[in-house]
């Protein structure tokens, strides 16, 4: 196979994971708390012709090598972690991190998985849960079922106004988990990740303090994905890929050449 073939072959599937991950990105720019990925490239491996620095003659030495690459491949995908956009939100039961953190919630295996969104349901006992899974925040927070206005603070203090009662009632507190390497966590779906060896362990802590973000009542984070930056990055991967299938046809039609007049 004519090396160029193999090297072109390479940056094809290269842009169509690329493509991929673009495509994951703009579906979910609606979607509460997402974080959008990134492909990270890299070259491969070189074949070293002529190394630089060899002798070229008894006295001389060559000033730069003969190195001929062999494509690209990509080597992982990366959640950047910048702050989403804030939306007002009718539901006193959402909230949103203002900074670093995540929320933690119990997962059907009993682990803890981690999520950016802060849009909470409550189940038949009063306990909040995820919107979409029905999974329990930790640690738990229960509803009185008399409840009749329901307040988050920065601190993740929670309190509610009982019918009947004068003073309002503290039921509980919401801790955030941060990570050394947040984008070593592994995406499970349903808004939801959790650690990996390359993450770190979580550290639990108070929002507000020690570089944990604070809580955001009646307020959810938006995706941070631009819309105008995923279809730009689409224009770029559209035109790279086009570029990579004209080298193919270039290098076909050379071969077609050589087949015919030789």
């Amino acid at each position: 196979m004519h090396p160029a073939l193999w090297i072109s072959k390479t940056g094809l599937e290269a842009q169509t994971i690329n493509l991929s991950v673009i495509s994951n990105n703009l579906a979910n720019a609606g979607t509460v708390g997402f974080k959008r990925d990134r492909v990270i490239f890299e070259d491969l491996f070189y074949q070293n012709i002529r190394q630089a620095g060899s002798q070229s003659s008894q006295d001389t030495q060559l000033p730069s090598g003969l190195q001929i690459g062999t494509g690209v491949r990509v080597v992982a995908t990366q959640k950047q972690y910048g702050q989403g956009d804030f939306q007002t939100s009718s539901s006193p039961l959402d909230m949103a991190i203002k900074g670093n953190g995540f929320f933690q919630i119990q997962l059907p295996d009993g682990t803890l998985g981690y999520t950016r969104a802060g849009n909470f349901a409550t189940d038949q006992a009063g306990q909040l849960v995820t919107s979409g899974s029905g999974y329990l925040l930790d640690p738990a927070i229960t509803v009185p079922p008399n409840t009749t206005s329901f307040d988050v603070a920065a601190d993740g203090t929670v309190t509610v106004q009982e019918q009947g009662q004068a003073a309002p009632t503290n039921i509980g507190n919401i801790t955030l988990a941060t990570f050394v390497n947040p984008s070593g966590l592994q995406s499970i779906g349903g808004n939801l990740m959790v650690e990996t060896a390359s993450s770190g362990t979580p550290v639990v802590g108070t929002p507000g303090l020690d570089g944990v973000g604070e809580l955001l009542g009646s307020r959810l984070e938006t995706s941070n994905v631009s819309s105008v930056e995923e279809l730009v990055s689409l224009i770029e991967t559209q035109r790279t890929y086009e570029t990579s299938a004209k080298v193919l046809s270039a290098v076909d039609q050379m071969l077609q050449y050589i087949n015919q007049n030789l």
